[in-house]
């Protein structure tokens, strides 16, 4: 793995440019002043390989709704006719996720690790810092995997074409609005939503901003902020979260779903793609395929795995297993409720005594790449590094 040194943006450069997250609690710096550099096939094996997940992916949700396998993804009940409706009505469009790979350096294969599939944060760095920081260095900003911003405006075209031809989009769009939100005092979660907002309008959109607390949920008449209505939500707030915390607000917004009068975003369903459990109905359904680790409900035999929750963030209650279940690593946290899953362990490409995990994010197609370097498990003392082309 070629590891390239870069000279750091300071944090006025970072604060204009939008990231005020550039120092984490230890007081070290967020955006690591390296790059890894990749060769075109790497890139093209990244996106190909994540395109096909995709759609392993959705032929694993139709296989779960099918045979009624939400209990086994760890799924609050007051979801399930939200994730049915959001799968059987094609206007309920997934916007954007983020696939957590391993491998595809190295000659290492790549292997999936999870997909971040409901509120997927690292967008801003991934589309605009490491854009920033190779062209601070002198480099040829374009020569990076990382067409996010393009993608998932066409994307948000989607929402009304409802198809890969978005041609058409100003002549549908009726001026439909969309709502912004974000949950109050998190600046990243924020700037990540806004970023989103800053997308949608760059295409077209209407749109507007307001904390998660301010928004207005009327069953019959749809979503309100300052007396505007508006026909979607984006909302950077996980499903699970709303229904374990607000099961009242999981009501309303199911009702809204019913009456037709809101567009969720992400929708429902993609809480399902979210659980982790989903990986062991992934392997059921391709076993032994190159891309997966063989995953289970109940710790594997004779072999070092990782346990991890159906739902968790950051590296949170995770653990690193010996063939004899001991643990290696282990990390506490909050979801320790959650039903757990066992997924054999791939090591990342590491050099330093650092590993580094390469993020894929997919809008309807793969569209950008980014890393994070860390421990062997990768929590929220991570570290974003840049990449390039070579």
């Amino acid at each position: 793995m070629k590891i390239i040194s870069l000279n750091p943006l300071d944090i006025k450069t970072l604060e204009e440019i939008g990231l005020d997250w550039h120092t984490d609690v230890d007081n070290t710096p967020y955006i690591e002043n390296e790059m890894i550099s990749i060769t075109q096939q790497e890139a093209d094996d990244y996106y190909n390989a994540c395109n096909e997940l995709y759609g392993m992916y959705v032929e694993a949700g139709e296989y779960v709704i099918e045979h009624d396998l939400f209990f086994e993804l760890d799924i609050p009940n007051v979801l399930v006719p939200m994730i049915k409706q959001s799968w059987e009505e094609k206007i309920h469009w997934h916007l954007y996720g983020r696939f957590d790979l391993a491998g595809g350096l190295d000659g290492k294969p790549i292997k999936l690790l999870e997909f971040n599939a409901d509120t997927p944060t690292m967008l801003y760095e991934t589309s605009v810092v490491q854009w920033a920081m190779l062209k601070h260095n002198g480099y040829d900003s374009n020569l990076q995997f990382n067409n996010l911003y393009e993608a998932i405006g066409e994307n948000f075209k989607r929402m009304i074409t409802l198809g890969e031809d978005t041609s058409n989009f100003e002549e549908m769009y009726e001026g439909w609005k969309i709502l912004f939100s974000s949950i109050k005092g998190n600046v990243e979660e924020e700037r990540t939503t806004r970023f989103l907002q800053d997308i949608a309008k760059s295409v077209g959109f209407e749109n507007g901003f307001c904390f998660i607390d301010e928004v207005e949920f009327s069953q019959n008449d749809g979503v309100f902020a300052n007396s505007q209505h508006y026909e979607f939500l984006f909302k950077l707030l996980p499903w699970e979260n709303i229904a374990i915390d607000e099961p009242e607000l999981a009501l309303i917004m199911q009702s809204m779903m019913q009456n037709k009068n809101t567009i969720f975003l992400n929708p429902a369903y993609s809480v399902m793609f979210q659980s982790k459990r989903f990986l062991k109905i992934l392997w059921d359904i391709f076993p032994q395929h190159p891309l997966l680790l063989e995953t289970s409900y109940e710790p594997l035999k004779n072999k070092q795995q990782v346990r991890k929750t159906a739902f968790g963030r950051e590296g949170s209650n995770v653990e690193i297993l010996n063939a004899d279940l001991q643990p290696i690593c282990k990390n506490d946290g909050i979801y320790q409720n959650h039903k757990p899953i066992y997924q054999e362990f791939f090591e990342l490409n590491g050099s330093n005594g650092f590993y580094y995990q390469p993020n894929i994010f997919y809008a309807y197609e793969a569209c950008g790449l980014g890393f994070r370097k860390g421990g062997l498990i990768l929590d929220n003392y991570s570290k974003f590094v840049s990449h390039i082309i070579s």
